[in-house]
Formats: C-alpha cells, structure tokens, sequence
C-alpha cells in the first residue's frame, strides 16, 4: 500500500464529509516532496458533489479564476477542527493573517515555491504552516494541523489534550493554495527538520454505490468522498 505498512492510526480529525486531494493513499510523497515532514501528509476540503468539477466554493469557475474568492464562500473554512489523538501541545501558533480572498495563480506560486524552497535557516515557519498546532501523541510521534484559521486556536502550549477536542478552524493562512486542513504525523516537533510517519484514520465512511461503506484503520485515496460523524461520547 505505497510505503504505508503498520501506520500508525489516530481519528479523523474533521467532521461531516470531506475530500482529500492530497493523500499517500495515491501517492508518496503525498506532497510531492519529503520536506517539512510532508511525505505522508493529507490535505482535506468540503466540495459541493453534485457540481461539475466537484467544487471546493460557492461561486462560478470564471470567479474563482480570474477574480478569486472570498475565504467565507469556501465550504470549508471555518469549520471544527479536532484533536486526532491524546497527547499535549507542544506548539500553538496563532496570529498568522489570511489573505481575504484566494487567488488561484498566486497562491499556486507560492505553495510551490514554499514547497520546495524553504529554508530553515531562514524562512519564517509560519509562512509555510500558518497557524497550526503541534500535539505530541508518544515519543517521536507528533501530530501536526496546520492553516488554520486567524484567532481560532484554543488550546495553549503544555495543555493536555484529549482525542476529539476542538483545538481550532479551518483556514487559509501559510502556505495555502485555498482554505483546507494539512494534517500529518512526524517524528519530531520541529516541522522545519522532521521526518513524515505514516498514519491512517481508525474509521470513517466512504460513499460507494449510493451507499456509506464503513472503513477501519483506512487511508483515503484522492477521489474517496469520505464522512466521520460527531462520536456519541463528544456529545454527552
């Protein structure tokens, strides 16, 4: 299964349904480069399924090529997103500004180029990462969820955390091509230097035939429409 034997498995950190257009479950490097720990990292959308394309936003093609979009017209953003594991906070980096709108062949550039030419040394992490946080699951397994949005993060450096805790929302800060949730395991808490761990989602659903499908300790490819629901003991 492309490099992704005995992953490690964490929940699905969203709720309700969800695409992932960047995933190991269709290729390594998931990203297309083994930097900043993104080797088996997954991004996660909202699309609209029953549009031609299958759209991440509200308005028309023409808008959101030529003119952009406003980040609230995007199904995504702001919605919760939820810790995959127990662990504490190790990082919490919050105050990153978003840009209002996207803007297809800037923010493109920009991804490519942050992708694969940032420097360490250098080159401010956030401008990559934008507000994210970093849970340290067990030692040398670090979970990392990343653009979220401006002002969401509520969880603070040292708290204990529990799987399925909302730390913040979906955004558009760092690196972000359009509002989405980059989510990936590493063996360290320095994203600048860490190295990617492979890691699957204990259960979701896919849709399959007109029909949701239970999934155990899944990887989703690019074209799964998949779904987690809100689990009964986060609503007691």
């Amino acid at each position: 299964m492309l490099e992704m034997s005995n992953p490690i498995i964490v929940e699905f950190p969203l709720r309700g349904e969800w695409l992932s257009p960047n995933t190991p479950g269709t290729k390594v490097p998931s990203h297309g480069t083994n930097q900043l720990g993104t080797r088996y990292a997954y991004d996660f959308i909202q699309v609209d399924w029953n549009r031609i394309g299958n759209p991440a936003y509200r308005v028309g093609l023409m808008q959101y090529l030529f003119s952009g979009v406003k980040l609230s017209d995007y199904y995504c953003w702001g919605q919760e997103v939820y810790s995959p594991c127990d662990g504490i906070v190790v990082v919490a980096e919050d105050g990153y500004a978003e840009n209002a709108k996207t803007n297809l062949l800037g923010d493109m550039s920009n991804a490519y180029k942050n992708a694969h030419y940032f420097d360490p040394e250098k080159d401010d992490i956030q401008s990559v990462a934008g507000n994210y946080v970093i849970i340290k699951y067990s030692e040398n397994v670090y979970a990392a969820l990343c653009h979220l949005q401006t002002g969401s993060i509520q969880v603070s450096v040292g708290e204990n955390v529990a799987k399925g805790d909302v730390i913040g929302k979906v955004g558009h800060s760092g690196n972000s091509f359009a509002p989405h949730l980059h989510f990936q395991l590493m063996d360290s808490c320095d994203i600048a230097t860490a190295n990617g761990i492979p890691c699957a989602f204990e259960e979701y659903e896919v849709f399959q035939n007109g029909n949701w499908k239970k999934v155990v300790d899944g990887i989703p490819t690019n074209t799964d429409r998949i779904r987690f629901q809100q689990s009964d003991t986060e609503t007691e």
